[in-house]
């Protein structure tokens, strides 16, 4: 999610940066950071998917229930400590924020949801097979 909030929201869109409370250099270094350590959980993340395949120890759907769960709780800490506790950033400036609030942080909740919902079946079918 961090991936798909920097490519289209900093950088397409130009809507805001990872850090707003500077100089647009200041919010363009913080992109960058930004953009390095999302790069980084996403190798880390392929390395630990790659270990599993190799020890036929992957299980799709709890991955995929990991995936949903991982984007939606991004996107609700981003929408909640970042956007309003600690205010580095907003979704926009100079709009009324509440329609952007209410549909980035209900998108995350459908996402973490839906994670949340994915693991729970999926552990309920692995305790039922032998």
């Amino acid at each position: 999610m961090a991936a798909v909030d920097e490519i289209v929201f900093h950088q397409i869109l130009h809507w805001h940066h990872f850090y707003d409370r500077s100089t647009p250099a200041a919010g363009l270094v913080s992109d960058g950071l930004l953009h390095t350590a999302e790069l980084l959980a996403l190798v880390a993340g392929f390395v630990l998917y790659a270990d599993l395949r190799r020890r036929r120890a992957l299980s799709p759907v709890h991955g995929w229930g990991g995936f949903l769960l991982g984007l939606g709780g991004f996107q609700l800490f981003d929408g909640i400590v970042d956007h309003k506790v600690l205010r580095v950033h907003q979704i926009r400036y100079d709009v009324d924020l509440a329609p952007y609030d209410w549909a980035w942080n209900l998108a995350g909740l459908v996402l973490l949801l839906a994670g949340l919902g994915v693991l729970v079946r999926a552990g309920r079918r692995a305790r039922r097979s032998p």
